[in-house]
């Protein structure tokens, strides 16, 4: 489970087998036993949540548009 970042206590990251064929770019995000994905492309969005709160949600989808360069750089980096 490569991790891509820490912020604020929440692990963001993705898996090292992300289908076959491999889903496109994507991050998970975890903090305790809540977690959630988003797409990165074509915009940000949310692909599932389970125990975020719409206020924790919002500050997230923030934090990955500020940062997606970043996760898709290690994405194509890992699976390359």
């Amino acid at each position: 489970m490569p991790k891509v970042f820490a912020w604020n206590g929440y692990r963001f990251h993705f898996f090292a087998n992300e289908g076959d064929p491999r889903e496109p770019p994507h991050v998970h995000v975890t903090k305790g036993r809540d977690t959630a994905k988003f797409w990165l492309r074509p915009e940000v969005s949310l692909a599932y949540n389970r125990g975020f709160s719409p206020r924790v949600l919002s500050e997230l989808h923030r934090v990955i548009e500020a940062r997606r360069d970043e996760i898709e750089s290690a994405w194509h980096d890992f699976f390359a």
